[in-house]
C-alpha cells in the first residue's frame, strides 16, 4: 500500500511543526509545503531542521517547498487527494478548509476552525461534505491526551467516586474552568517568535474563541462523554465578558522581531502600550448544568511555569479538582474532595478500587491522603506534555483516515456546540 502523503498549507502557527515532532510508519517522509514566502515559513523549516538534527530519535523529514502567494490553488491543482495539515491565522481558516475537503483532502486542522459565530452554518456544512465525501475533518484537540484530564474524566463518570453532576448555580458553578496561557515562552526549546497578525483578534481570535475551544471541548468531553450534543437546544449563555492584557513596545518587539506596532493595531494602542484584547470569561448552562470558564493571556509564566490549566467538576459525592497552583510546583495533580465526612470513607473506598482498576492501564498510580481529601500520585512517564499530544491526535487522525467510518457521530455535533459556544460568547462579551 502506497503511504499517504502529507500536504502542510500555509504553517503560520509552530503547532503545524509539532505535529511532524516524529514519524509515522503509514506516512511519507517526504511531506509538501504550500505556503507563501516569509517568516512563517522560515520559522516552520527551522523548526523541522532542529527535529531532524535532534541527537534523540530525530525525524527524517524531506520537504518539497512550493513557495508561491497562490498557495492554496496551487495545492488544489497540483495534488490529488491526500492529507493537509492546517495551522495559522483562524480568520481564513474555514474557507481553506472547505477548500480542501471539496476537493477530496482528509483535512487535521489546529484550532480555532472558526472565530465569528456568522461562519458557524459554514463549519455545519463543511462537516456535512467531509461526510458525504468520505473524508475526515478532524480538529486537534490535544488536551485530551493529557493524563489528569483523561483520569478526571475516568473519576467524574464513576458514580461510587463523584455520584451524579450536580446543577450548580450562577453564584456557585457546577463546573468551572481556568486556563492561562503565555505570549512569551519557550517551544521545543527555542523562544517562540510570534507574527504580528497574532495580536490582531480579528485574525486570530479572542481567547475564548481561540484556546478557550480546548476548555469548552474538555469540559463537554468530561461531563458528557460519548453523548452527541446540540447547540440548539443543550447550551444556554447567560454572560460574558472581556478584558486586554498590555503589551509594551519593547515586549512586542521582543516577541516579534518588530520594531513598531503594525498600522492594524493602531486603535489598541494608549500611551505607547498596546491593549491585547485577548481574555474572556463565559457563564453558560450545558444540560441545565451551570458552567464558568475563564481563558486569558499573560506576558510570561513564572519561574519553572508553563501555561495553566485547573477545572473542578461538582457531583453529588464529590468534586474531583485539577489543580497546577504554586503548591503543585506549578505541576497539574488532581484531587478527589468528598462533600461532607458522612461520605468520606464511602468515596474513598470506591476511590481505591477505581484507582486499581486504572492502575491495570496505567501501572503505578497511587493515591495519597491529606486533610481529608486524596491526591492521585500519578507516574512522571505518563506526563508527556502539550508537544507530545500532537502526535497522539495525529496518529488518532489517521486511525480515521484508515477507517472514516469509525469517526465517532458525536464528534461532529459536539465540535458545532464547542464553536457555538466559543464564537457567541466572545461576541457577547462585547455587549
Amino acid at each position: 500500500m502506497k503511504p499517504t502523503k502529507m500536504l502542510v498549507l500555509d504553517p503560520g502557527h509552530f503547532h503545524a511543526a509539532l505535529v511532524q515532532k516524529k514519524m509515522y510508519p503509514q506516512i511519507s517522509k517526504r511531506a509538501c509545503v504550500y505556503a507563501p514566502v516569509g517568516y512563517e515559513l522560515v520559522d516552520y523549516l527551522n523548526r523541522i531542521t532542529a527535529f531532524n538534527r535532534r541527537p534523540d530519535h530525530p525525524t527524517d523529514w524531506e520537504l518539497e517547498i512550493r513557495a508561491s502567494p497562490d498557495f492554496l490553488p496551487q495545492l488544489l491543482q497540483n495534488e490529488p487527494g491526500n492529507v493537509v495539515i492546517l495551522a495559522g491565522r483562524s480568520r481564513p481558516k474555514i474557507e481553506r478548509i472547505e477548500a480542501c475537503v471539496n476537493a477530496g483532502f482528509h483535512v487535521l486542522v489546529d484550532k480555532p476552525w472558526i472565530i465569528r459565530s456568522a461562519d458557524l452554518s459554514r463549519l455545519s456544512d463543511v462537516l456535512e461534505e467531509a461526510e458525504k465525501k468520505n473524508v475526515v475533518a478532524y480538529d486537534i484537540m490535544t488536551e485530551r491526551y493529557e493524563i489528569t484530564s483523561i483520569l478526571q474524566r475516568e473519576l467524574v463518570n464513576d458514580r461510587g467516586v463523584f455520584g451524579s453532576l450536580l446543577t450548580g448555580s450562577q453564584e456557585e458553578p457546577a463546573i468551572f474552568a481556568n486556563n492561562v496561557h503565555h505570549i512569551m515562552k519557550m517551544v521545543s526549546g527555542a523562544p517562540i517568535r510570534r507574527p504580528a497578525w497574532f495580536f490582531d483578534v480579528t485574525v486570530t481570535g479572542e481567547g475564548l474563541a481561540d484556546v478557550g475551544t480546548h476548555v469548552i471541548d474538555l469540559v463537554q468531553w468530561t461531563a458528557f462523554p460519548n453523548e452527541a450534543l446540540d447547540y440548539r437546544r443543550d447550551v444556554a449563555l447567560l454572560s460574558a465578558k472581556r478584558w486586554p492584557t498590555s503589551v509594551s513596545q519593547t515586549q512586542f518587539q521582543q516577541v516579534t522581531g518588530e520594531k513598531d506596532f503594525p498600522q492594524e493595531l493602531v486603535s489598541q494602542i494608549n500611551a505607547g502600550v498596546l491593549e491585547f484584547q485577548c481574555n474572556n470569561a463565559v457563564h453558560y448552562t450545558l444540560r441545565g448544568t451551570h458552567v464558568r470558564i475563564r481563558t486569558s493571556w499573560d506576558w510570561k509564566a513564572p519561574e519553572g511555569a508553563g501555561d495553566f490549566y485547573e477545572a473542578s467538576f461538582c457531583g453529588s459525592k464529590s468534586s474531583i479538582q485539577l489543580r497546577q497552583g504554586e503548591a503543585q510546583r506549578y505541576v497539574p495533580e488532581l484531587y478527589v474532595v468528598p462533600n461532607s465526612a458522612s461520605v468520606q470513607s464511602e468515596v474513598f473506598e470506591n476511590l481505591r478500587r477505581k484507582v486499581g482498576e486504572l492502575a491495570a492501564h496505567y501501572a503505578g498510580l497511587d493515591l495519597e491522603e491529606s486533610s481529608g481529601e486524596m491526591r492521585l500520585i500519578i507516574p512522571d512517564e505518563y506526563r508527556a506534555g502539550h508537544e507530545a499530544h500532537f502526535a497522539q491526535v495525529t496518529e488518532k487522525f489517521f486511525e480515521y483516515v484508515k477507517s472514516p467510518q469509525t469517526l465517532p457521530a458525536w464528534e461532529k455535533s459536539n465540535m458545532l456546540l464547542k464553536y457555538f459556544i466559543s464564537t457567541t460568547g466572545s461576541e457577547m462579551a462585547h455587549q
